[in-house]
């Protein structure tokens, strides 16, 4: 059951513009329009193949005639934007009958004291079938701000009215079209500073968080559904589910439940130092760089394979805490301890949040590449020992598509750009683009938690049935608030405030 009110939530009737793309001076600008009067508001300034030109709007003097004189295009009958509706395309192979058209439509906008057409195409979505799960269309014409600001003015005087920050993911949320983690995932994907930002919003865009907890509340829907028919029941000799399988069924819930809170722990850098690993082959200079960059006290040896364990040490970049990495070069493993020694290098870089790949030629292996990004860390690769590389000494040359991070711990100078760089991608991490969201799921994790294990407990203690019930039902409503199954305004507002206009 949703929980709203209509105090100070914009109404999901009105049709609201702006503009979508990045302001300033572009190639390309994009101005969104959505709501039931799209296709008149749009109409107003837009004509295009197969529509009519616009009419004038009302009290301007300016803009094209109804019959498009003076507009460049041929004069033709006065029709609606709904003629958007004529000819929609075929279907995709395998789908049924589409009977929301889609619409690519290239044409002219006329703007108000603006002579010449504007060149522009016009994509046009039609509800229940777009982002908004309402008509929506998007304006695409020349970047220039004098000139998107007229039109945004025209789409206002058309009968459009402002739209809020986040309003159009909003209003797909409230369609139904997304739920409130993948809402929270956009903009996390428009924040996102790092890989590992982006592969994190990108997963929860495609519902990894939520996915996996639609499954676990119908589960505790039917169990709650069971116990509270022997309740109806009571007087008759049935039963509905037994003791042993309703154990078993929540404590199946608390291990999955378990699992998206360790997810979410692992996600979330805030309240523990950034950990950063150095990989790469043997005699990288992994040690010898440790050592620079955290005073530690690494054994350096010119015979590979020196480092038979990790060792770390904390240190702080731009007033972030860190954790500093040093594992065992790759290498195969010759003996029981040189296994253990690549086992526990690869689970070092397995939970860093940060590697950085050292390589002294810079020749960085492609599979070594795509096996590192699996991990979902930020990759910084780096060419070590750079004071043994001089062309005009006549020394080895870097070879094609070397690192452009580079350093020598001979040259304490050379080690500024690794720090910068390292400084950049730490305080990105220490306040992930997905940190609010994460921070509002894991309350709701551990609210759901705290009363499964409540409910787990009344269930071994063969409890009264009616405290089951209700424990079980004190589980089910955080999840239904992570999800967004139950809201407030005060939530929506707090979400989407934080959304930039036109997103």
């Amino acid at each position: 059951m949703s929980l709203t009110a209509t105090t100070s939530a914009p109404h999901p009737d009105d049709t609201i513009v702006a503009l979508s793309s990045a302001p300033g001076p572009a190639p390309r600008a994009i101005v969104r329009v959505s709501g039931p009067k799209a296709r008149a508001v749009v109409g107003a300034v837009f004509a295009g193949e197969g529509l009519s030109s616009p009419s004038p709007l009302a009290g301007e003097g300016g803009g094209a005639s109804p019959t498009g004189e003076g507009s460049g295009f041929p004069a033709r009958e006065v029709s609606p934007l709904t003629r958007l509706e004529v000819s929609p395309p075929s279907p995709a192979r395998g789908e049924g009958k589409d009977n929301s058209p889609r619409r690519l439509i290239r044409g002219a906008l006329h703007l108000t004291g603006v002579h010449s057409p504007l060149p522009a195409t016009l994509y046009f979505f039609a509800g229940p079938r777009s982002y908004t799960g309402q008509d929506l269309a998007e304006l695409h014409t020349v970047g220039s701000p004098p000139l998107v600001e007229r039109l945004v003015a025209d789409l206002l005087a058309a009968g459009a009215r402002p739209a809020r920050p986040g309003e159009f993911t909003m209003r797909a949320f409230l369609a139904g079209k997304k739920d409130l983690p993948q809402a929270e995932a956009v903009q996390a994907v428009i924040e996102a500073g790092t890989d590992a930002d982006l592969s994190a919003a990108l997963a929860q865009l495609a519902r990894g968080v939520s996915k996996p907890l639609d499954a676990l509340r119908d589960d505790l829907l039917n169990l709650l559904a069971d116990v509270e028919a022997a309740l109806d029941f009571a007087d008759e000799d049935i039963e509905f589910v037994s003791r042993t399988a309703t154990l078993s069924r929540i404590a199946a819930a608390v291990t999955q439940l378990d699992a998206v809170r360790q997810q979410l722990d692992d996600r979330t850098v805030s309240g523990r130092p950034v950990r950063v690993a150095l990989v790469g082959l043997p005699n990288a200079g992994k040690s010898s760089l440790f050592n620079a960059l955290a005073g530690g006290a690494a054994l350096v040896s010119a015979i590979p394979g020196t480092t038979r364990d990790y060792l770390t040490k904390p240190l702080a970049l731009a007033g972030v805490s860190v954790e500093l990495i040093d594992t065992a070069g790759w290498q195969a493993a010759t003996d029981t301890i040189e296994e253990q020694a690549q086992r526990l290098g690869n689970e070092q870089a397995t939970r860093a949040d940060v590697i950085v790949w050292c390589d002294e030629a810079g020749a960085f292996d492609e599979a070594d590449e795509v096996r590192l990004r699996a991990t979902g860390a930020d990759v910084l690769k780096l060419r070590t020992k750079s004071d043994l590389i001089s062309e005009a000494s006549g020394g080895r040359k870097p070879p094609v598509g070397f690192a452009t991070l580079a350093c020598s711990t001979q040259a304490p100078n050379s080690l500024d750009a690794l720090r910068g760089a390292l400084s950049d991608t730490v305080v990105s991490l220490a306040r992930p683009a997905l940190a609010p969201s994460q921070s509002r799921c894991r309350h709701h994790v551990f609210a759901c938690l705290e009363r499964l294990r409540e409910a787990h407990s009344l269930a071994a203690n063969d409890d009264p049935p009616e405290l089951l019930a209700l424990a079980l039902r004190g589980a089910l409503d955080p999840l239904g608030e992570m999800t967004g199954e139950v809201y407030t305004d005060d939530l929506l507002d707090r979400i989407f405030s934080r959304f930039c206009i036109g997103k």
